[in-house]
């Protein structure tokens, strides 16, 4: 159909990409429309279409379970404080909400860029780590970590047309860039919890967060009315969110949605739960100044001048995973 409305069967908008990659041009413009209101009011989409495959999903969450499923002593040995828990295995305990103390209910496992740009600086790019009790792990990981690279730029490429800037904007700033993979694990509750939510009330730090699915349902995206809107994406979609650096990009145009993951009912407690996020970042130097076109005239942007790099160790600070 060439005039398809936008539908909500995730809780949030919900679009085929392959009306951009694929479609006519009235479908292409429709997709951006539609995408440019989505980011410039809740901030969240959810994606199908996307061509990425069920196995390899399946065989990352699989690897995942059999890594988490390590003894902590084993798991500890992965872990890479040096570089800013920016790879390799971070423990509980580790990283908390900006502006809370209250430590997120997870542990996770970080991949990097496999591909750094022939001319980078690579103390931004610490290699991906072997885990020898999972000897398929790395290899799954950068794989899907080079999918979701691929479907970010096309993502990006939307973006870029709604904005009014050229399509390929994004390209030359993500292709190579300082993106993370996370693969997260809530352990089963098995006592009280001190808090309601496994992470607490936040929003992302990068361009956009794609999402790949979930074990179980615990997402929750707070809308302007000051509401908890429960986000229960289907199997074959992945939910894209606007992050904080897209948002002082835009002037505040795209908006970077806070969201959080609640404690699943007590019937559920003894059951983990299972998440994979990509943080699609650009390379440190790009400027996440303000688009001059974007601030209207007589008024000064929203946030100061920053690099992406600088705005990365600041945040990574003000959330635990980088030290002072």
């Amino acid at each position: 159909m060439e005039n398809q409305e936008m539908s909500f069967v995730a809780g949030i908008p919900t679009l085929d990409i392959q009306d951009f990659t694929k479609g006519s041009q009235e479908l292409r413009n429709k997709f951006v429309s539609n995408l440019g209101n989505a980011y410039e009011s809740i901030g969240f989409v959810a994606i199908h279409g996307h061509g990425i495959p069920d196995a390899l999903i399946e065989d990352l969450y699989a690897q995942s379970r059999d890594f988490f499923g390590l003894s902590p002593e084993q798991k500890k040995a992965y872990a890479r404080p040096e570089t800013n828990n920016q790879r390799g295995f971070v423990r509980m305990g580790v990283e908390h909400a900006k502006d809370s103390e209250a430590a997120d209910l997870k542990e996770f496992w970080q991949v990097g860029q496999p591909n750094p740009p022939s001319d980078a600086d690579l103390t931004h790019f610490p290699s991906n780590s072997d885990v020898a009790e999972t000897p398929q792990f790395k290899a799954t990981a950068e794989q899907a970590f080079e999918a979701l690279e691929n479907l970010g730029q096309i993502m990006l490429q939307a973006i870029a047309i709604h904005l009014k800037v050229d399509e390929s904007y994004f390209e030359s700033w993500v292709a190579g860039g300082n993106s993370i993979l996370r693969a997260i694990h809530y352990p089963p509750i098995t006592g009280e919890p001190d808090s309601a939510v496994r992470a607490g009330q936040h929003e992302d730090i990068n361009l956009i967060t794609l999402l790949v699915g979930a074990s179980a349902s615990g997402l929750e995206v707070l809308r302007h009315d000051d509401t908890w809107v429960p986000v229960t994406a289907l199997p074959e979609h992945i939910v894209i969110n606007v992050g904080d650096m897209l948002q002082r990009l835009t002037n505040h145009q795209l908006k970077s949605t806070t969201h959080r993951v609640v404690n699943p009912p007590r019937s559920e407690w003894g059951k983990p739960r299972f998440s994979m996020p990509f943080f699609c970042h650009p390379r440190p130097e790009m400027r996440l100044d303000a688009m001059p076109h974007l601030i209207r005239d007589g008024e000064t942007a929203a946030e100061e001048p920053i690099s992406a790099g600088e705005y990365l160790v600041q945040r990574l600070k003000e959330i635990g995973l980088a030290s002072k």
